[in-house]
């Protein structure tokens, strides 16, 4: 039985103000924003990068102002747009990762077909490489998709392993108690005291960099935090009434477990893996970054923005288009996060 007390009885606010009678305003802006990044991408060649930056950040900037505006005015003012975008943004990146070798992209991952390749070439949104390209001729644009792909699955698989290893020896431990979660208690916090980062290149300089050898390092890491989540979430749920009326009738300690603390102790592990799965697009970007995780010519995000640090001062490109994906990705995760625990977990979204 999943527990449902925990949801907030709805409250008498006051009515939500009306927004301003502009409906205009909203269509104006998108396509004002829209032609701003247009012409900061793809006519402004030839200007600074630091102008075009701050003209595609004021386009962007326009666009949500007026999509904010127009989705109110249909949706009502309780709207978050900003949640939706969120969504939108991971579902994009998600689907162009899946579908990566069907599209039409120009080389980013064999060297010998990126040799014809012009490198270091700018941004042009009407070229053959629209994000441009680096010092090897590989497209960017295909870069950063195929990097979409090495982080989802590095972060999806590491955190898969520590939700079911995790969550399985917290519900354990917090049902039993005793020994059992005296001995896991300390395994958890010697786990915890381990600096991550020397932890992370240890396991990685013993075994040779993957996709599975780094999920695997990053899991060990997550392990200790669902752990304690589930562990905390099956103390507090272990006195309520429908386990104890469980108990009562005699049910079995694995059928209790299975049927009556699960089904409530996953709830806020999901929520949670959102943020844990930010967290590991990060951690893997930084491993590449700095020489210990996937290796070129297989694209990543932190090889992608390792490679282009020296030529920073020349080709900015290189370095702020996988690093712009790589933080709205990141912060579209953590957006989502924060509202499935909002949902999925009352008591925290209430706090």
């Amino acid at each position: 039985m999943v527990d449902t007390s925990f949801a907030s009885a709805p409250s008498a606010t006051s009515p939500a103000p009306t927004l301003p009678l502009k409906p205009w305003l909203g269509v104006v802006l998108v396509p004002l924003g829209i032609a701003a990044v247009y012409v900061a991408l793809g006519v402004m060649t030839d200007r600074h990068a630091a102008v075009r930056l701050v003209v595609s950040l004021a386009g962007l900037a326009l666009a949500y102002l007026g999509v904010d505006r127009v989705a109110k005015r249909i949706w009502g003012p309780s709207f978050e747009t900003d949640l939706w975008l969120a969504i939108v943004w991971v579902g994009v990146v998600v689907l162009l990762a899946v579908i990566a070798d069907a599209l039409p992209l120009a080389e980013a991952r064999d060297p010998a077909r990126s040799l014809t390749e012009p490198s270091r070439a700018r941004p042009d949104l009407f070229s053959r490489h629209p994000f441009g390209t680096d010092t090897q001729g590989f497209d960017i644009l295909g870069g950063v998709i195929y990097g979409a792909r090495v982080s989802l699955q590095v972060s999806l698989l590491a955190v898969t392993v520590g939700t079911v290893v995790g969550g399985l020896v917290g519900v354990a431990a917090g049902f039993f108690g005793g020994r059992l979660d005296g001995a896991v208690g300390i395994l958890t916090d010697t786990l915890l005291a381990f600096p991550p980062l020397i932890l992370l290149l240890a396991v990685v300089t013993a075994f040779e960099p993957g996709v599975l050898t780094i999920a695997l390092a990053l899991a060990l890491l997550t392990i200790p935090t669902y752990v304690r989540l589930a562990r905390a979430n099956t103390l507090a749920y272990s006195h309520r009434e429908f386990v104890l009326a469980a108990k009562a009738l005699g049910a079995k300690p694995w059928r209790i477990i299975s049927r009556e603390l699960i089904p409530n102790v996953v709830r806020p592990l999901m929520s949670f893996s959102f943020i844990i799965i930010a967290v590991l697009i990060v951690a893997e970007a930084s491993l590449s970054f700095l020489g210990v995780g996937i290796q070129r010519p297989t694209p990543t995000w932190g090889n992608m923005i390792s490679a282009g640090e020296s030529e920073l001062q020349t080709t900015p490109h290189m370095v702020f288009i996988p690093g712009v994906v790589m933080f709205a990705t990141v912060f579209a995760l953590n957006r989502v996060g924060d509202k499935a625990r909002a949902l999925w977990d009352p008591k925290q979204g209430g706090l």
